[in-house]
């Protein structure tokens, strides 16, 4: 009997986070209240309060659970062992696939820091740590390829990134892949051909 009663919190937990995940992204954070989060998930608003003490512990949970999902995507690309480069172009084509996905709305990171803006927010730092993290990983990858003018090539890489994300649920998201992917590819082509010496 225990372990049911062990499973179901869990179980609740699951559905307020997948709820919430769901209706943030697209609907934003600040638009979706509690009492539509404990409906969608069928709980009670006790049981939300007991996984969630209130509801910017959620939005962080939700926030936790995409960048999660964004670094077991990194890693597997990285330990898929293809060189620097190929890495990187995949990694832009995961990118791309999620602007193409139906209801894209963005990142989410920077739909959060719209609707966060205090820097001192736990959800503000939360945003800038998954994006110092993106940086870094890139910043790594480059580096294989050569290690001066890694980390400004990178920051390059991140803005045309925060670009496409932006744009792809303006415009013609194939167009703006499209123009995202050539931009990657022009970016690492001129790198690696610049001599830094």
């Amino acid at each position: 009997m225990s372990s049911q009663s062990e499973g179901r919190p869990s179980e609740a937990r699951s559905r307020l986070l997948n709820a919430a995940t769901r209706l943030f992204y697209a609907e934003g954070i600040h638009a979706v209240g509690i009492d539509r989060i404990v409906a969608e998930a069928q709980v009670t608003r006790a049981t939300l309060y007991r996984h969630f003490p209130g509801k910017e512990d959620l939005v962080l949970a939700y926030l936790n659970e995409v960048d999660r999902a964004m670094r077991g995507q990194a890693d597997e690309a990285v330990a898929a062992g293809p060189p620097a480069a190929d890495t990187i172009q995949a990694l832009s084509k995961s990118i791309a696939q999620s602007i193409q996905f139906p209801g894209f709305r963005g990142c989410a990171f920077l739909n959060a820091a719209a609707e966060y803006p205090d820097p001192e927010s736990p959800v503000h730092k939360a945003v800038l740590a998954h994006r110092q993290w993106f940086l870094e990983t890139v910043t790594e990858l480059l580096a294989k390829i050569q290690e001066t003018g890694a980390e400004p090539a990178a920051r390059h890489f991140v803005m045309m990134r925060d670009g496409a994300m932006a744009a792809g649920c303006l415009f013609d998201p194939v167009l703006i892949c499209e123009t995202f992917l050539r931009g990657v590819e022009r970016l690492l082509q001129v790198y690696a051909a610049t001599d830094y010496s």
